[in-house]
C-alpha cells in the first residue's frame, strides 16, 4: 500500500493556508474552536466553533486573532463571520460552573459542546493551543491557532465579542466593578474594586485573588463560593441561521481536577 504524500503548509502561506491544505486532502468542512475569558476572574467562559466556506466566500477581510483587533474591528468581523459561516455555535459557561467543575474541565467541555452543536458536521477540527478529546473526527491542536488558521480566528472573534457583550450587560447589573472596561480581567482598577466592595456573584471564587478578598481563601477551590450565594440570572442569547448559542448548564460533574487548574489565571490582552 502506498503512503499518501505529506501535506506541507508553508509558514508564509497566510491565515487560510492550513484550511486550504486540509481541503485539498478531502476535508471540505474544517471547523475551528477557541475560547474567551479563560484568564478573567469574573464573568463567564465562552467557547465558539465555526466552519467557513471554501474559496473566496470564506475569506473575510480583516479576520485575525480577536486579541489583535480593535473593538470596532471585532464587531465588523463578527458580523461577517455570522453572515458567511456555513455553521457557527457559541457556548457560555457561567462563573458558578467554572467554580464547581474547574477551569480546564469547563474549557474542554465548552469547546466540545460548541463543535457538537454545529449544524454542518465538520470533517476535521482545528483547536487553539490544546486538543479536545471525545470528537468523532480527526483534529489538530495548533499553537496560537487563532493566528494561524482562519476558522480558529473566526471562532475567537465569535467568543470574544459574545463575552464582551455579556460583560457590558453585567456592568449594568453589578455597577462599581468596571466590567464594561476590563471585561472581568485583573487590572489595578478591578483589584481595587474587589478590595473595596468584595466579590459579586459573577466573580470566580475558585480564583486566588477573589478568594483572598472573600475571606474564603483557606477553603479548597471548589468550596470557595459561599453556599448562600445566588446563582447568576440567565441571560438571553440569540443566533442566526446556521448558528446556535447556548448556556452550558446541567452537564454531569467530572472528577475533581488538580487544584492548579482552578487557580491558573492566564495573562492576555483584553
Amino acid at each position: 500500500m502506498l503512503t499518501p504524500p505529506r501535506t506541507v503548509v508553508r509558514r508564509d502561506g497566510g491565515l487560510y493556508a492550513l484550511e486550504r491544505a486540509l481541503q485539498r486532502r478531502g476535508f471540505r468542512h474544517v471547523a475551528g474552536a477557541d475560547e474567551a475569558g479563560r484568564g478573567a476572574c469574573a464573568g463567564p467562559l465562552v467557547a465558539a466553533a465555526a466552519v467557513l466556506p471554501e474559496g473566496r466566500r470564506g475569506e473575510i477581510e480583516g479576520l485575525a486573532d480577536s486579541k489583535l483587533l480593535t473593538p470596532a474591528s471585532r464587531e465588523r468581523v463578527y458580523a461577517e463571520v455570522v453572515a458567511r459561516a456555513l455553521a457557527y455555535a457559541v457556548v457560555v459557561i457561567p462563573a458558578e460552573e467554572v467554580d464547581a467543575r474547574g477551569l480546564h474541565v469547563c474549557n474542554l467541555a465548552a469547546m466540545r459542546r460548541a463543535l457538537a452543536s454545529l449544524t454542518t458536521r465538520p470533517e476535521y477540527v482545528l483547536t487553539d493551543g490544546f486538543g479536545v478529546d471525545g470528537l468523532d473526527v480527526p483534529g489538530l491542536a495548533v499553537w496560537k491557532g487563532d493566528r494561524v488558521a482562519a476558522c480558529v480566528a473566526a471562532a475567537s472573534v465569535l467568543a470574544k465579542v459574545t463575552r464582551d457583550r455579556i460583560m457590558v450587560e453585567l456592568d449594568g447589573r453589578h455597577p462599581g466593578y468596571g466590567f464594561a472596561e476590563h471585561k472581568g480581567y485583573i487590572t489595578a482598577e478591578h483589584t481595587e474594586a474587589l478590595r473595596e466592595r468584595g466579590p459579586c456573584v459573577e466573580h470566580r471564587f475558585s480564583y486566588v485573588n477573589v478568594a483572598a478578598v472573600s475571606g474564603r481563601e483557606s477553603a479548597p477551590p471548589r468550596a470557595r463560593r459561599p453556599l448562600g450565594a445566588a446563582a447568576p440570572e440567565p441571560m438571553e442569547r440569540s443566533g442566526t441561521a446556521g448558528g446556535t448559542v447556548g448556556v452550558a448548564l446541567g452537564e454531569q460533574p467530572r472528577p475533581p481536577a488538580p487544584v492548579g487548574e482552578d487557580v491558573v489565571m492566564e495573562g492576555g490582552v483584553r
